[in-house]
C-alpha cells in the first residue's frame, strides 16, 4: 500500500491542475495500481506549528481519517484544537501537522514525527486518557488511519 499526499498552494492551482493536466497524467499511470481512493480536504488549522509540506526532517507520518457524526462535527474540531493539538505539540518527537475538513463531516489529522520511536512514546495510555477527555467516541462514527514510514526518494 502507498499513501500519496499532495499539498496545494491554493484551490485555484488545484482546479487548474485538474482541468489541464490530471487526465493526461492519470492515463500515463494506467495499470500501475489496483485501487485508488482520493479525497480533497480543506486546511482548517495547524497541529503544533505552522505547517509546511517538507518531509526532510521527518521519518514518519500518522494519518487519521475521521467520519464524524453531523451533530458532533464542531465539537470534534474544537476538541482537536483544545485537547489533541496541545498534547501532540507537547510531544518532543512531533514535528508539525495539520487538521483538514472535507464535505460530509470528514476530517483528516496528519501529524509528522521525527521517528517511529518518538511516535511510539506518545501512544499508549496517553491516547486513551485524551480520548476520554475529548469525548472522541461520541464524536467519531468511523476512524481509519495509518502510520506511514516515509520513503525519501518518493518526496518531491
Amino acid at each position: 500500500m502507498a499513501h500519496v499526499f499532495s499539498f496545494w498552494e491554493s484551490r485555484a492551482f488545484y482546479d487548474s491542475f485538474m482541468a489541464r493536466s490530471h487526465d493526461r497524467l492519470a492515463a500515463a499511470q494506467s495499470g500501475t495500481f489496483r485501487h485508488i481512493q482520493s479525497k480533497l480536504f480543506d486546511y482548517r488549522f495547524d497541529v503544533k506549528t505552522g505547517f509546511e509540506p517538507r518531509f526532510a526532517d521527518t521519518d514518519l507520518v500518522r494519518v487519521a481519517h475521521c467520519r464524524v457524526h453531523p451533530h458532533r462535527a464542531e465539537h470534534f474540531a474544537l476538541m482537536q484544537e483544545k485537547v489533541w493539538n496541545p498534547a501532540m505539540a507537547g510531544s518532543p518527537g512531533m514535528v508539525r501537522g495539520l487538521f483538514g475538513e472535507a464535505p460530509g463531516h470528514e476530517f483528516l489529522v496528519l501529524s509528522m514525527w521525527q521517528s517511529a520511536a518518538e511516535h511510539g512514546k506518545y501512544r499508549a495510555e496517553r491516547v486513551e486518557r485524551l480520548s476520554l477527555r475529548a469525548q472522541t467516541e461520541a464524536d467519531v462514527a468511523a476512524l481509519t488511519g495509518d502510520v506511514v514510514e516515509l520513503e525519501a526518494s518518493w518526496t518531491v
